[in-house]
């Protein structure tokens, strides 16, 4: 895992939350994930095969999609020079294609399958496909170009080395899914699948815009809603790397940063049939027309995937050299008041139940369709909007090939402790003790954007958790901590129920009572943040070829807000 840039701290390990939720561990300063992807309105594609990695140290043979050419296109979002964004010739999951809404669309698969692959597409499931045809031009590897294109079950498919041009129209916001729709049993589970994020065509005033912090917009939410981190972005510093102002065209779906998590799984039995049918297929002694025929029945996967990477690869930067066919990360990160939108795709077979850690999600779309009710809007600037209905859940399960937009939001709010630690005689360790918070009317203090305890959610404030004995229940502490000598486990632990710079000497000092466990990983005048495990809710899901931990699972990193999150890997 890499830095993250700080200002005014350091990279350090993150606190465990044994005290909020059930964590396994926390992590050193990590790349995050935002929702990188290419944005244009043509698309070059190929489907092509290559080998992925897995923690466990297999490379498994698999089939993705990948990029002829960028030309015309862009990375976004903007990237620094020091990282090297690319689309791959082939990579799973495909390359997120991110397109306005209402443009015309058009997409050239190349099939570059091995011949024994035999015919591949692409479904666009919730647009209007105006056009599926063979490419006018097609590349010398079509060997016959009068018969590139064929009418497949469910769409026209790409012959072995000839391009097919599909033309949809954007017509719906939000995250959607695409996937091979030939053989889907066998293309989908090889890797043949990706997202495709439409950007609303207009956005309410009351988001804000997508400025950048050197500009004087400081608006954000709406005033009765969680934000106005604009005007915390913009006084620490912090580059705003959003696609959008909003996810759809309501006041509702403001969004201060987003993550793209596709989730999927892999049976390697599979994979190992396929690679070996397609490498006796090019044997020279091989028949006439040799084809594969896998069975994909039973099904038994190993590898649960999130961008097409296991834990903890997941963590790594986005299009880290290491993992040439898998670009995308999945680490998500955020301050207290934000609101993070997840985009969530369900790309395999199985169901998966994703359970974050830390508070429920708030559902705004499914299948890029605004959950509405009957009822409307009635805060300024809402206009006459209906509000919106969709459920507050547990774990977002996903079905496969069905997508979903939510809002994860954290504050601290009922933890019933000073998450900041700020209490009397705190400020003889360390001066941001002593912050003042003034709630808003939401009880919030919204009204100090350059402080470090901004969202500060005021009511638990001077309310240390270590007023009594180890914050004992029996003492009026909120909380019984164990032992010390039991959940300080070398590295595994922060050493401080706190956020922000000296949280962890604030935890040993005058009314501290946890003392930290890596005072080289964790130096205890470095900052500290909250660690919220995020995982699938099947325990077989959190494993790689059945060793715990790997497979779906990655931490949501909370801190406060002078630790500047650097999107741009």
């Amino acid at each position: 895992m890499f830095a993250t840039n700080l200002k005014r701290a350091t990279p350090v390990k993150r606190l465990l939350p044994v005290l909020l939720s059930a964590v396994a561990g926390s992590l050193t300063a990590a790349a995050h994930a935002a929702a990188p992807g290419i944005q244009g309105t043509t698309f070059n594609l190929t489907a092509q095969d290559a080998s992925i990695s897995q923690p466990d140290g297999q490379a498994v043979y698999s089939w993705g999609y990948g990029c002829v050419n960028t030309t015309g296109l862009s990375f976004v979002p903007s990237l620094t020079t020091a990282v090297k964004a690319a689309c791959p010739t082939m990579q799973i999951p495909g390359p997120t294609l991110i397109v306005s809404q209402g443009a015309t669309i058009t997409v050239n698969l190349t099939n570059s399958l091995p011949a024994a692959a035999g015919n591949t597409s692409i479904l666009f499931p919730g647009f209007t496909q105006t056009r599926a045809v063979a490419a006018a031009a097609q590349p010398p590897t079509c060997a016959v170009p009068a018969n590139a294109a064929v009418q497949g079950l469910l769409t026209t498919e790409a012959a072995h080395g000839c391009t097919v041009t599909y033309t949809f129209t954007a017509t719906n916001a939000g995250t959607h899914a695409y996937y091979s729709g030939t053989q889907g049993d066998l293309q989908v589970e090889m890797g043949l699948y990706g997202a495709i994020i439409v950007l609303p065509s207009a956005t309410p005033s009351v988001c804000g815009s997508l400025s950048p912090p050197s500009a004087s917009a400081t608006t954000g939410m709406p005033a009765s809603h969680p934000g106005f981190n604009s005007r915390a972005k913009k006084a620490w510093g912090e580059s705003d790397f959003r696609l959008a102002a909003a996810a759809y065209n309501h006041p509702d779906a403001c969004y201060d940063r987003e993550y793209l998590f596709q989730f999927s799984e892999m049976d390697p039995n599979i994979h190992n049939q396929a690679l070996a049918q397609v490498t006796a297929c090019k044997a020279p002694s091989a028949p006439s027309g040799c084809h594969l025929i896998v069975p994909t029945e039973p099904y038994h996967p190993a590898y649960f995937m999130i961008n097409g990477r296991s834990m903890p690869d997941n963590m790594d930067t986005n299009y880290a050299a290491q993992y040439p066919h898998q670009p995308y990360n999945g680490n998500p990160h955020m301050h207290p008041g934000e609101l993070t939108l997840l985009r969530i795709i369900g790309q395999g077979r199985w169901q998966h139940p994703f359970h974050e850690h830390g508070n429920h999600v708030r559902v705004l779309a499914r299948d890029g369709n605004l959950i509405l009710s009957n009822s409307t809007l009635n805060y300024p600037g809402a206009g006459s909007q209906p509000a919106l209905a969709g459920p507050l859940l547990f774990t977002t399960t996903t079905t496969p090939g069905q997508t979903m937009d939510g809002i994860f939001y954290w504050t601290a709010k009922g933890l019933n402790w000073d998450a900041y630690g700020h209490h009397a005689g705190s400020d003889l360790v360390d001066a941001n003790a002593t912050l003042p918070c003034t709630p808003d009317a939401n009880g919030y203090n919204t009204g100090a954007p350059t402080a470090i305890n901004y969202y500060e959610w005021c009511q638990d404030h001077n309310k240390p958790l270590q007023a009594k004995p180890f914050g004992d229940v029996a003492g009026g502490g909120p909380v019984t901590l164990p032992d010390p000598n039991l959940f300080t486990n070398g590295a595994w632990f922060g050493g401080s129920p706190y956020l922000g710079p000296d949280a962890t000497v604030r935890a040993v000092g005058p009314t501290g009572t946890t003392p930290p466990s890596g005072t080289i990983a964790n130096p205890p005048s470095s900052e500290a943040g909250f660690a919220f495990m995020w995982h699938s809710h099947n325990e077989r899901e959190i494993t790689t070829n059945n060793i715990f931990p790997g497979g779906m699972l990655m931490m949501m990193l909370v801190d406060s807000r002078e630790f500047v999150i650097d999107e741009t890997n």
